[in-house]
């Protein structure tokens, strides 16, 4: 084989791995992005969860209690200048129960949570994927449809309007 050819194959491999590899690694977090006050997007996410059994059990307003600490943290407090931090913390019972059957370590996802970035009238959903947690888990599928499931509720918020 010549020269070229080992060059032409070595740039086609190379471009082949650099493609896929964005691709097969997924990150372990998904975010979405809605437009729009955050008032009006939380309420959404939340009424989205709810009206797909994610039921929330805790709201944390976190940013309020980062204005605690403003003043003794000075400037290492929200250099991103994040004006809402809020979480939603929901859980569905069934779920809970089917994952626990097949997998009891992975009832240390229960309770789940979304968290809700906003400045300049963009609110960034943040969720942890369960599939990514324990790819080995005895109950994978289910948490590959649990998590179809809340990406698919935080879908429909986004899209409502």
């Amino acid at each position: 084989m010549n020269t070229l050819a080992r060059k032409l194959i070595f740039i086609c491999v190379s471009f082949t791995f650099i493609a896929f590899s964005a691709i097969t690694v997924a990150s372990p977090v998904i975010k979405i992005v809605m437009e729009g006050p955050f008032e009006e997007n939380y309420d959404k996410v939340n009424q989205s969860l709810d009206a797909n059994r994610f039921f929330v059990i805790f709201e944390p307003n976190i940013g309020n209690s980062l204005t605690y600490f403003k003043e003794r943290w000075g400037d290492e407090y929200n250099q991103n200048g994040y004006e809402e931090i809020q979480s939603l913390v929901f859980c569905n019972p069934w779920y809970v129960n089917q994952i626990i059957n097949k997998d009891p370590e992975m009832a240390a996802l229960c309770p789940l949570s979304v968290t809700l970035l906003h400045k300049n009238n963009k609110t960034e959903l943040l969720f942890i994927r369960p599939s990514q947690i324990k790819p080995d888990s005895p109950a994978q599928p289910l948490l590959i449809k649990l998590e179809g499931d809340i990406v698919n509720a935080l879908e429909q918020a986004r899209m409502e309007d």
